[in-house]
């Protein structure tokens, strides 16, 4: 497993035959981070630069091609605390807290210190500067305990800066707009800051008793303080203020610094400092171990039989970059005073609704109930379902992304008869969500603009219409029938593609090939089988072309031109990433299954520059742990797609169940080469002739044996995967072009 994957630019085998079609409109580089972090926790805690979009690395903003750099080689002026993972210009970046070990006056503050030795795992990330200091940092659900290992020098130094926010890029900085610090005794503080309207609580605790423990100000010490307090911050009066431990180091003497947070108050801070690591000095080690072990739970859900070291890096670490986010905090919002689930982080639900989130609902159903309450209770508390959710006051600027996404995840949830959420408070909300913003247009005129917000509205009142369905309340599932058949307003017949609109990331061609609840109607609607099929073989690039990639600051001219391929994107972006399982439902699964080779083998490597572009919060690397396996969950449909798996054999633990995928035939897959097609399947003992499953079917678990052959078969060609003929138009239902 490495951490390290996705941190630097894409750096991949050039690729062969088809992917050499696609084509990357977006940043090619992962995003991600290699520090600590606690599976589906509060904290994260990483060496911090101020480079994009984490704080760790190298890169300036990009939006597009390749990422610029701001730093020739590794840096850190510190670590800080909470990190994006793999997402892009979100305007939100955290970094609270930096601590930084020094053995220069405070002047020196903000300085950036070559790094050597990183070394990360699930978890555990340190780095030594060079100065010679040895950086460690764990991370518990609602703490973070460093360990600095200092030379010998007279005066070293641990500095907290509580006013630094964000990144070192225009407009990347986040000014608090108000703090307040106070030393509580030898060796501990406490304090509090109010960025973007979020209020963020640390208790502190530092093991070296015998140094001197100071406030300090505009990087001046200020002996013999106790307190400060700022009631109003302003980008132009603020002055950089924090604590500092000092004192002389002798030769390999470690000083540890403990961390609790909470949205709630410095006493919750204290409260989950010691829930998290008990009281008293010394509980790195011990963290540190819990946390892997929870970690190792989390990852072994998922075995895959490989003899491939690489390979089974790969999926490793793409697992381990699926369970990082979104944030679980149960107890703590600082917006309502109720108790209970809480969630922040979901950067954006655009990016995980298709794939990170149904892998969240299959290996760990107990926290996808979890954030399906937490959504509910912002959705009752703030007036909508987030798109993207941060830790941050303010309006949702995610919304131009997508409608509606909320409901994809609770209409699994309810299909699935999940315990824990109360279906009728449920659909109260999501009734009533579907009606705000582009919703409004959508009932008006029966299709919104941008048009992809159309589908996405057609799939909330579908999925709404299951939990009214689940409530008995038949009514108003009727209701929602005509409002369903609205999809096919978004479609010219003429063309078999999505109208003219705007398109966030993308082209129409980007999102005609979206996995629709009644398929059949869809494929109907561009003319049939044949018809469709040419248009996905366009979208996917046979007969054409290798294509040249963005390179440093494309320009308008070439982005569009690149746009006008309409070509698919190779999961460099997400608006596409279920497409190629839309040959399923044209009875061509032989496609799906070199298309879905193609992207595993080829879009994604071991290494600083292994990923295609960025993960998103892990909707990327969710992507390739279901697609690997040889599935892939159908959102908001309770429905799961089967195709040929990369691995001879897979186990994957649902809740207390296990499903055992298994291969005859197999043979392990290259890089370039040729794909294995499905010849025949047994689920539980009984041949399958179809290419999907129920996601009830899946989370019974069992055995899916798998045969594979070298040339495709008649398997699942006309047994296709359902289509809900409830949401099937009439021909007036179509709106002409």
């Amino acid at each position: 497993m490495d951490p390290f994957i996705g941190t630097e630019i894409t750096d991949l085998p050039e690729p062969a035959g088809l992917p050499s079609t696609w084509w990357w409109p977006k940043p090619a580089v992962g995003n991600t981070h290699p520090g600590a972090a606690y599976p589906l926790g509060m904290v994260s805690a990483c060496s911090y630069s101020g480079a994009y979009p984490t704080g760790y690395g190298r890169y300036d903003l990009s939006t597009e091609g390749l990422p610029p750099t701001i730093h020739g080689r590794q840096v850190a002026s510190g670590f800080t605390h909470f990190q994006q993972s793999g997402t892009g210009a979100i305007r939100k970046y955290y970094n609270y807290f930096r601590v930084t070990p020094m053995l220069e006056p405070l002047d020196s503050l903000g300085r950036h210190w070559d790094l050597d030795e990183e070394r990360a795992e699930p978890g555990w990330y340190a780095a030594t500067l060079d100065s010679g200091v040895r950086a460690e940092i764990t991370v518990g659900p609602k703490s973070a305990v460093h360990r600095y290992t200092f030379p010998r020098h007279r005066d070293a130094r641990l500095v907290v800066d509580f006013s630094l926010g964000g990144l070192s890029i225009p407009y990347g900085i986040t000014v608090p707009l108000r703090a307040h610090l106070e030393s509580v005794g030898a060796g501990v503080a406490q304090g509090e800051i109010v960025m973007e309207g979020a209020p963020l609580a640390v208790h502190i605790e530092c093991d070296a008793l015998q140094w001197r423990q100071m406030l300090w100000y505009d990087r001046r010490l200020m002996p013999g303080g106790t307190r400060l307090d700022f009631d109003h911050i302003r980008p132009t009066t603020l002055r950089p203020f924090g604590l500092m431990w000092a004192g002389p180091s002798e030769p390999g003497q470690s000083v540890e610094l403990r961390f609790g947070f909470s949205l709630r108050g410095v006493a919750q801070a204290e409260q989950n400092l010691h829930r998290d690591c008990g009281t008293g000095p010394g509980r790195f080690s011990a963290r540190r171990a819990q946390t892997n072990e929870a970690w190792k739970d989390h990852l072994r859900r998922v075995k895959v039989d490989t003899p491939s070291r690489d390979r089974q890096t790969i999926f490793s670490t793409a697992l381990y970059h699926s369970l990082i986010k979104p944030c679980l905090a149960e107890n703590e919002s600082p917006f309502w005073p109720a108790r209970g689930p809480f969630a922040f982080d979901l950067c954006t639900m655009w990016d995980i609704y298709r794939t990170q989130l149904p892998l969240l609902t299959t290996l760990l159903p107990a926290r996808a109930v979890e954030l399906g309450h937490a959504l509910l209770t912002i959705c009752e508390e703030e007036g909508n379902f987030p798109i993207g959710y941060r830790m941050a006051r303010g309006e949702d600027r995610f919304s131009r992304q997508g409608s509606a996404l909320a409901h994809t995840f609770l209409g699994d949830l309810c299909q699935l008869e999940l315990p824990g959420i109360d279906w009728d408070w449920a659909l109260v909300h999501m009734h009533n969500d579907l009606r705000r913003t582009y919703g409004e247009d959508y009932l008006v005129a029966g299709l919104a603009h941008p048009i992809s917000h159309t589908l996405d509205l057609a799939l909330g009142y579908w999925c709404t219409s299951k939990v009214a369905r689940h409530v008995q309340d038949n009514t108003l599932a009727a209701e929602f029938q005509p409002l369903i058949r609205h999809w096919a307003n978004a479609f010219d017949p003429t063309t078999g593609l999505l109208i003219d609109s705007t398109y966030y990331e993308g082209s129409k061609w980007n999102y005609s090939f979206r996995l629709l609840p009644d398929m059949a109607a869809r494929i109907e609607l561009a003319g049939g089988d044949g018809p469709f099929m040419a248009l996905l073989d366009q979208f996917f690039g046979f007969g054409a072309d290798p294509v040249k990639q963005p390179g440093l600051r494309p320009s308008v001219e070439e982005l569009l031109a690149g746009y006008s391929l309409g070509r698919f994107e190779g999961l460099n972006n997400e608006p596409d990433m279920d497409a190629p399982w839309a040959y399923q439902y044209a009875g061509r699964p032989d496609r799906t299954a070199g298309i879905v080779h193609d992207i595993v083998q080829q879009q994604f490597g071991t290494g600083r520059g292994g990923l295609p572009g960025n993960d998103d919060s892990g909707g990327l690397s969710s992507w390739y742990v279901w697609a690997s396996l040889g599935l892939f969950p159908v959102a908001g449909q309770n429905l799961v797609l089967v195709n040929a798996p990369s691995f001879r054999e897979a186990t994957i633990s649902v809740a207390d169940k296990s499903l055992e995928i298994l291969t005859r035939g197999f043979r392990e897959p290259e890089h370039g080469g040729p794909p294995q097609y499905v010849q025949s399947v047994e689920f539980n003992g009984k041949p399958l002739e179809r290419s999907w499953l129920r996601g009830n079917e899946l989370h019974r678990g069992g055995q899916l044996v798998l045969h594979l052959g070298p040339d495709p078969s008649g398997w699942a060609t006309t047994n296709r995967p359902p289509s809900d003929s409830t949401s099937n138009p009439t021909p007036s239902e179509v709106l002409a072009s």
